[in-house]
């Protein structure tokens, strides 16, 4: 197996640092479009397997170019989701398969996007998925932590512990802090605003997939390992996309614990237009406000060594049981970034992105 790893970032450089440890591939390019982070991201594995090249993303033609110059078998696409559909077309232009942790971007409906979806996550990649079959090539789309971790849990969860679901339901949190920082994400700023500000979209049997306004329907859910009570919120995310497709439910959601301080300063983004992507006029430059406000903010790969605390990824599910009775489980990871740091240098929440990937690509690379 030979691996393309488009993005040395957080996530890029915490694969790096988990899949070091494994045998079950011959070469991994960590390919950025600044050369320098890929070559920082390379060589603190400090293993010969792993070479480092400039790639510009944006680009399907340097994707598939990339992908025959090193003879990839494998892409994994561990960049913002801006850049998913280069790559994808690129992995498939150029003979690989691909594998990604967050999908095509979605835009909301014209006219009403607070009660239907317009472009959803994912529409532009599943809109291909003839091609790929055609081609004999596999699209493992949607496989890091959340989506990917939660949707094996909605299928361990379908076939082994309800014989009938209501819903699925994810709930994402934490208890982290970073010390010296008023307001530090511990995930990319431009990922965080594009899923928290869109429409959240929740799906039910007799419905379909609907949109509401955004933070809608807030709960407390009591997280597990000592984090404790959490309120969550709806957010768009890809699992509300992906798990009606190919498990039996009536319902299912997405809820990311953002706190109250959190939502209040995505609210002022958005008031602003500092969460647009178009670009600009400031003087004799075009800027998109977005990554201004992405620039200013410090880089979430950095803050490991100032972060305290544990995340929390899980899956809720509701619904009967194997014995007939009423269930309610929830199926979760949980990793404490004093752990994390210890044990591989990244962060807690992109070394818990990072780490699902590497096992879906074991996976694949050994038949199972």
């Amino acid at each position: 197996m030979r691996i393309l790893l488009v993005g040395a970032g957080g996530v890029g450089a915490a694969f790096c640092s988990i899949a070091v440890r494994r045998d079950f591939f011959d070469t991994v390019v960590v390919a950025d479009y600044d050369q320098n982070r890929a070559r920082r991201a390379a060589e603190a594995v400090a293993d010969p397997r792993f070479v480092a090249t400039r790639l510009d993303a944006s680009s399907a033609d340097a994707v598939a170019e990339a992908v025959r110059a090193h003879r990839i078998t494998h892409v994994l696409n561990a960049v913002d989701p801006r850049f998913v559909m280069p790559i994808f077309t690129g992995a498939l232009d150029g003979g690989a398969d691909y594998l990604d942790m967050a999908m095509s971007l979605s835009s909301p409906h014209p006219d009403r996007p607070y009660e239907l979806p317009g472009v959803k996550l994912g529409d532009e990649q599943f809109a291909l998925a003839d091609r790929w079959r055609q081609a004999g090539r596999l699209a493992l789309v949607g496989i890091g932590v959340e989506p990917g971790l939660s949707d094996v849990f909605a299928r361990y969860a379908a076939d082994h512990l309800f014989s009938e679901i209501d819903e699925l339901g994810t709930r994402d949190g934490s208890n982290l802090t970073v010390d010296g920082y008023e307001f530090a994400p511990s995930f990319s700023i431009w990922t965080t605003i594009e899923e928290c500000l869109n429409p959240p979209v929740i799906w039910e049997a007799d419905r379909g997939w609907y949109t509401t306004e955004p933070f809608s329907e807030p709960e407390v859910f009591d997280f597990p390992e000592g984090i404790g009570p959490v309120e969550c919120v709806n957010v768009e995310h890809e699992e509300v996309l992906l798990m009606p497709r190919w498990v039996e439910c009536k319902r299912v959601t997405f809820k990311y614990g953002l706190g109250e301080e959190f939502i209040g300063v995505l609210k002022t983004l958005h008031k602003l237009g500092l969460d647009r992507t178009e670009k600009v006029k400031v003087g004799p430059v075009e800027v998109s406000p977005r990554d201004v406000v992405a620039a200013c903010l410090p880089d979430p790969a950095g803050l490991g060594p100032r972060m305290r605390g544990k995340t929390c990824a899980g899956l809720w599910v509701t619904g009967t049981g194997r014995d007939g009775n009423p269930r309610s489980t929830y199926l979760y990871h949980v990793v404490d970034n004093e752990w994390s740091m210890a044990e591989y240098g990244h962060q807690c929440v992109v070394w818990q992105t990072a780490i699902n990937p590497v096992v879906a690509l074991e996976l694949l690379a050994r038949g199972s």
